[in-house]
Formats: structure tokens, C-alpha cells, sequence
């Protein structure tokens, strides 16, 4: 079981915390002293949920050499500020570890304790505070879960911030149809299948298309379609969301068991499930939250006329219902012409999208 316990040399903004990760008590000791050092507040752990979370808000990762091999470790999504510490060289399979999980730097003690220093102190000074990521899907086609995901990334452009839009449905046609901007110049998902690791997410977000006023999209080729990898869907998630972009990802229908939506559910702030108020679209949400990664996914109900009523579709689930999405009878015909969802103040996605903003703003998301 993961553990994990603070050190109080002086308070500093919990988010950008160092965390080291170490079961060596000389080193860590070593690595403790060091960054008291350098003023920073350390967090200690080992696996379980506080070393995923610590992982994904930390502004420098801190991975005893002892550690690399560790299943918990290597379960950890690739990122940047990475840095692997270590009392004496590293024999070749731990450089080619620490090499797989993305370190910047091997950091020898003592010979290295000034640049570790600085280094840490660095992270405390100039934090780059991280984006959130909600994932979107639909209990079976047609769901209207793909609308709502670039209703959710046009909202948040709306506030000014800039935003990545993620379609993980290679065949469902390209989110670009949505926003309009099937015309716009940049990559598409076949030119970034192959990337694996660490990404500049400047780059990346300057290769892709711009639509509505900051909505970046990475949306599937129409002429090219196939399975978006796993190992790219996370390098592209945090590339973004390192340089501080929310990031909206549209999962397919049903999706669940592969390994790309394992991984970016299991990271997400928000997981949001869309079920058409219908009884065999309740029964297929109820498979999806009963176990695995959309346990924790919130339930919105679709209504459809003559169909369920939110309490009932909260009973055939098993899950509560955050929301319901009213009928649009504008969404269609916008839809058609290449518009943009409506988010407008009285309009039904933009209720909703409002809601999902304030969910992701909660702090115990960070938790």
C-alpha cells in the first residue's frame, strides 16, 4: 500500500510542492536535506493515489534511483520536470529506465547537490500551473457526446483561456465538422499517431488547427482513419496540459477497456458520461460505471421525448445523475451548416458546459 508523509522546512503554494519518490532512507534523507535547503516543501510518496496525484501537480518529480524499476513508477503517465537522484552512477538498466520514464536529468549526491538545489528552487519560483482534462463519452452512438466535448472546449475559450480539443473517435468523422474548421490548416491525427514521451506543447498546439477563438483541435483524419495509440493520446494530453492548456478529450461509444481510454480516464479531473434517456442506453452506462475507469465518470442524461426521466435513468445505472441535457432544436441545423455548438447564457449546452466549469474548478478535484 502507497504512503506518503510532508516535510515543513517553509510554506510554499501546495500545486507546485517537490515530490520525491523513494523508498531509501539515506537517499532520501540526502534528497530531504537538500531541498529544505533551497526553501521548498517536500512531499514523500511511494504508490496508491497520493503518488498519482502528487504526480500530476507537482512542479518537479523527484525519482530515487531505488524506485525506477517499481510497478507504480512505471505506471505513471510520461511528463516533464522529471529528475532521477541517485547516490552513486546508475548501472545501465536504470539509465535506460530513467531514459523510458522521461528524466531531464540524472542528478548524482553529492557531487550534483548545487544544481539540484537550483533546480528545485526553479520549480518553486517560476510554477507552471497545470491544465485540467475532462473526457467525454457517450453510453452507445448517438449519445451527443461529441457535441458536447466542443461545446465544453468552446465554453472554456470563451473565458479567455485556450483550450485543446482531443478527438479519440477515429471514425466518427473528425471534431473539426463541429467547429467548422475541416478547412483549417494543420495536423490532423495520423501525422501525430507516431510520437511517443515528452512533447513541446507550444509546438504542438502551433502545428495543430485554431477554431472559435482558441479552441485548438486535434481531430481524426476522414481520408485515414485508424486507432488513435495510447502512448500518443497521453504524450499529446501532457503536452498540453504541461504548458498549462485545458484539455477536453471525446472518447468513443462504450469505450473502456483499450488502453488509450484507460489511460486518459484514469487522469482525468472529470469524466463525463452522456446516456440518452433510454433503457438500453441506462443498461449500457450501467456496465460502464459498475467497475473499471468510468466508475468515477459523472452521468448526464440526454432526454429524448417520450423517453426516461432522470430518476429513472439514475436507478437503471446505479449512479447518480449530475445533469440533464434538454432538447436544442437549433443544435441539428447548426450542426449541418459547420457551426459551433451554442453556449449562450439561456441555451441548454451552455447551462450545462457552465455546470462542468464549475466542476472542474472544484478543489477537492485536485485531490
Amino acid at each position: 500500500m502507497g504512503w506518503a508523509r510532508r516535510v515543513h522546512p517553509r510554506p510554499v503554494s501546495p500545486p507546485f510542492r517537490p515530490l520525491v519518490v523513494s523508498a531509501d532512507e539515506d537517499l532520501l534523507d540526502d534528497v530531504l536535506r537538500v531541498l529544505a535547503a533551497a526553501g521548498t516543501e517536500a512531499e514523500v510518496a511511494t504508490g496508491g493515489p497520493a503518488l498519482r496525484r502528487a504526480h500530476r501537480e507537482a512542479g518537479l518529480v523527484l525519482l530515487g534511483a531505488d524506485v525506477l524499476a517499481s510497478p507504480a513508477v512505471r505506471a505513471l503517465p510520461r511528463r516533464s520536470g522529471v529528475v532521477v537522484v541517485a547516490a552513486g552512477a546508475l548501472p545501465a538498466p536504470a539509465w535506460a529506465a530513467a531514459v523510458e520514464l522521461g528524466a531531464e536529468r540524472v542528478a548524482v549526491l553529492p557531487d550534483d547537490e548545487a544544481w539540484l538545489a537550483a533546480r528545485a528552487g526553479e520549480a518553486v519560483r517560476s510554477p507552471v500551473e497545470r491544465g485540467w482534462l475532462a473526457v467525454v463519452g457517450g453510453a452507445c452512438g448517438g449519445a451527443g457526446a461529441s457535441t458536447l466535448a466542443t461545446a465544453l472546449a468552446v465554453a472554456t475559450a470563451a473565458r479567455g483561456d485556450g483550450v485543446l480539443l482531443v478527438d479519440g473517435d477515429p471514425w466518427g468523422g473528425g471534431l473539426d465538422l463541429l467547429l467548422g474548421a475541416e478547412d483549417a490548416d494543420g495536423l490532423r491525427w495520423p501525422a501525430l499517431s507516431g510520437v511517443r514521451g515528452r512533447l513541446a506543447g507550444d509546438a504542438l498546439l502551433a502545428a495543430l488547427p485554431e477554431a472559435a477563438g482558441g479552441v485548438h483541435v486535434l481531430a481524426a483524419a476522414r481520408d485515414d482513419p485508424a486507432p488513435v495509440p495510447a502512448e500518443a493520446l497521453a504524450a499529446v494530453v501532457e503536452a498540453a496540459r504541461g504548458c498549462g492548456l485545458p484539455v477536453v478529450v471525446d472518447l468513443p461509444r462504450g469505450t473502456g477497456t483499450d488502453p488509450a481510454a484507460e489511460a486518459v480516464l484514469a487522469e482525468a479531473d472529470l469524466a463525463v458520461l452522456v446516456v440518452p434517456a433510454r433503457l438500453r442506453a441506462a443498461s449500457a452506462a450501467r456496465s460502464l460505471v459498475a467497475g473499471g475507469p468510468w466508475s468515477a465518470a459523472r452521468v448526464v442524461v440526454r432526454s429524448v421525448p417520450g423517453g426516461l426521466s432522470a430518476a429513472e435513468v439514475a436507478a437503471v445505472t446505479g449512479s447518480p445523475v449530475l445533469a440533464e441535457l434538454v432538447h436544442d432544436r437549433g443544435a441539428p441545423s447548426r450542426g449541418e451548416r459547420g457551426e459551433p455548438p451554442s453556449v449562450a447564457p439561456r441555451s441548454p449546452l451552455g447551462t450545462l458546459t457552465r455546470l462542468l466549469l464549475v466542476e472542474l474548478a472544484r478543489p477537492e478535484r485536485a485531490a
